[in-house]
């Protein structure tokens, strides 16, 4: 790691192991039965100054639509700068987007894939959405087995082809997704897009769609998972972007967003004409069959909310350790390390969350009562993680000060990137609106959920009164107004447990006063003075 300078400047964060340095995710990735070997060694190689690097020229040479060629020719392809490529193969080679489907289901796969996609996404953010999609897509093309077939023997594979060609003459694919429309947002049923069968059609038949995407992001990926009105309704189709005969379909893009964030990530607008689909899943089935995509896609989002909080308090800490004013090193003054200590706890609890969310979603083929509490779990650690990470963020970057509002550091991407998550897979209204949904219909999932946070019953009194509270606000339907408050109580309880449980006593004495008793402000840096401030706040510092 770089060194301060003479001129009281802390030099920047260089090369460091992102696994090994953080305070509480080793554990808890070794709880879940995660890959400890392995994420170590992918720690060291996405900590490497070459690796930030790419990361920075991604976001920096933003992604560029050619719709013709030279001659006239309709392309429609999207050129990025060779950063992004590099940066997306590490993950591919990594296996983020397949690793869950190599081997069997609880042998720690899908823990050790979470875990890596939360360090390289702390490096860089917007590769992340096509290798999620992609790990994703598999659950809802399996209700085409005839589909399953060619498709999933190429994204279960670690190689990674930029260029644009049939399915078979590729040694790896990325497939996407595209679901809202300009008139509905995430209302999808208000979609306007049709389906007209060629030959009959019918589940896993051709088709030809009408219509447009208001939002596709990696539009480059190989093929795309689509809603679109068949003549019984609202059903999913594969669209691939390059045909069996080797022509390109007719997906027309129309433009690139100009995104706040997100920048190395290209999102269109596209429309469709004329072009060739085949039916996923059961006619009229369209939202049943992709929603499995986007569970999947939810809990990755959750996850790149934590991936951002840690590097932007990695970054807080480090600089705080290596600056002196006003007579001594930052972080030895009281007042900073309260800022610090409370941004700490904050992302320690969300790892603990986020990890045993990944050991769920790792046993719930195999264990009914993980894919239970996993249902209402993961919109809860969306809807909190996400939005999370905004205040944490920009609280961090004010730590740097002005030297982190400069695009010379990696602050302003972060702070760009943190309102991404909570938009993405589900606004919180409809986080907030699908969990009061799934209370109603899956009771077990309540259950299974409170019976969670039971184990820590007598371990605090304070937890204890919250569970009575939290327990009596899930046993009868609540108000659409009440929503968000209900799940703010779900995410915070559950946090505590899982502090009292598997946290550093120093740190979950701290989250424990301010976070459930509600010893705290309303902005970060208000922790009672009781807590360990100093012992705290040095966990932030990556060493």
């Amino acid at each position: 790691m770089g060194m301060g300078t003479s001129d009281n400047q802390p030099g920047p964060l260089e090369s460091y192991n992102l696994f090994t340095a953080d305070p509480v995710l080793p554990d808890a990735v070794r709880r879940e039965g995660g890959n400890i070997d392995l994420l170590e060694a992918f720690g060291h190689e996405v900590g490497r100054e070459e690796t930030r690097e790419w990361g920075r020229l991604a976001n920096r040479n933003v992604p560029i639509l050619h719709t013709h060629d030279q001659f006239g020719s309709r392309i429609d392809e999207v050129e990025y700068h060779p950063a992004y490529h590099s940066i997306l193969n590490m993950a591919v080679e990594a296996g983020i987007h397949c690793m869950r489907y190599e081997q069997p289901a609880g042998d720690g796969a899908y823990v050790t894939r979470n875990a890596l996609m939360g360090l390289i996404t702390q490096i860089e953010m917007g590769h992340g959405c096509p290798t999620s999609m992609t790990s994703a897509a598999v659950v809802s093309l399996r209700h085409q087995p005839e589909l399953a077939e060619v498709w999933e023997p190429l994204v279960v594979t670690r190689k990674y082809e930029h260029r644009l060609s049939p399915p078979d003459q590729k040694s790896g694919v990325l497939l996407g997704m595209g679901m809202t429309e300009k008139q509905g947002g995430s209302d999808v049923r208000a979609n306007t897009s049709t389906a007209s069968p060629v030959n009959g059609g019918g589940p896993g038949g051709e088709y030809r769609l009408e219509g447009h995407k208001w939002f596709t992001s990696a539009p480059m990926c190989d093929a795309f998972l689509v809603l679109a009105y068949a003549p019984r309704g609202m059903s999913c189709f594969l669209v691939p972007r390059v045909l069996p005969d080797g022509s390109r379909n007719s997906l027309r893009f129309l433009r690139l967003k100009d995104k706040l964030g997100n920048r190395s990530n290209a999102s269109a607008e596209l429309e469709f004409d004329d072009t060739a689909a085949w039916m996923v899943g059961e006619e009229g089935r369209g939202i049943p069959t992709i929603i499995e995509m986007v569970h999947g896609t939810r809990l990755d989002v959750a996850n790149w909310g934590v991936s951002l909080m840690r590097q932007a308090i990695s970054q807080a800490g480090w600089h705080v350790a290596h600056r002196d004013a006003f007579g001594s090193t930052l972080i030895d003054k009281p007042l900073m390390q309260n800022v610090l200590a409370d941004l700490e706890i904050e992302v320690e609890a969300a790892t603990l969350m986020i990890t045993r969310l990944s050991g769920a979603h790792e046993r719930m083929d195999i264990d009914e009562r993980e894919r239970s509490f996993a249902r209402l779990a993961t919109p809860v650690a969306k809807y909190w993680l996400t939005k999370q990470s905004n205040p944490v963020v920009r609280e961090a970057l004010e730590c740097v000060g002005g030297n982190g509002y400069v695009e010379d550091s990696i602050m302003p991407r972060l702070y760009r990137e943190a309102p991404l998550n909570a938009i993405w897979e589900g606004s919180g209204n409809v986080i907030a609106l699908d969990i009061g949904r799934a209370a109603a219909r899956n009771p077990e999932s309540v259950e299974a959920f409170l019976d969670e946070l039971e184990r820590s019953r007598g371990r605090d009194a304070t937890i204890d009164e919250q569970l009575d509270v939290l327990r009596r606000d899930l046993s009868v339907p609540g108000s659409e107004s009440d929503a968000r408050r209900v799940v703010e109580k779900m995410a915070i309880v559950w946090a505590a447990t899982l502090m009292v449980e598997h946290g550093d006593p120093v740190v979950s004495d701290a989250y424990l006063m301010s976070r459930v008793a509600g010893d705290h402000g309303s902005l970060f840096g208000t922790l009672p003075g009781a807590c360990d401030l100093a012992a705290i706040s040095r966990r932030s510092v990556p060493v």
